[in-house]
């Protein structure tokens, strides 16, 4: 059975860090991604890894998220530095079965969230 658990979020202040971690149980998956939702927005990208070697980022957080995977312990990081007060949401990684990288939350697997709030 697959299972998807985050974790590492919580407060923080503007320009501070925090390292998201999604660990994965089951299987691996060729293409994983990082999901953000704010209240009364919808679901948007953050960032995607092929493997362990190619990565997307959308505009909004290039240059200050990074996107990582350790294939030992079949895991995902989200290393968010300069965090600002609009990256407030509950972030969700995601797991694919195709090999086709992909900006749309085409996910085959979904974690339970992660809340993370950062203050001005």
């Amino acid at each position: 059975q697959v299972q998807l658990v985050e974790s590492g979020g919580g407060l923080v202040q503007a320009g501070g860090s925090l390292r998201l971690s999604c660990a994965v149980s089951g299987r691996t998956f060729p293409n994983m991604g990082w999901f953000r939702q704010a209240p009364g927005k919808e679901r948007e990208f953050v960032a995607a890894i092929q493997w362990t070697i190619n990565t997307d980022y959308a505009d909004s957080v290039k240059g200050r998220f990074t996107c990582s995977r350790d294939n030992a312990k079949n895991t995902m990081y989200l290393q968010m530095n300069s965090l600002k007060p609009e990256d407030t949401a509950v972030y969700y990684c995601a797991a694919r079965r195709s090999i086709t990288p992909t900006r749309a939350p085409n996910y085959d697997y979904w974690g339970q969230g992660t809340q993370v709030t950062v203050s001005s």
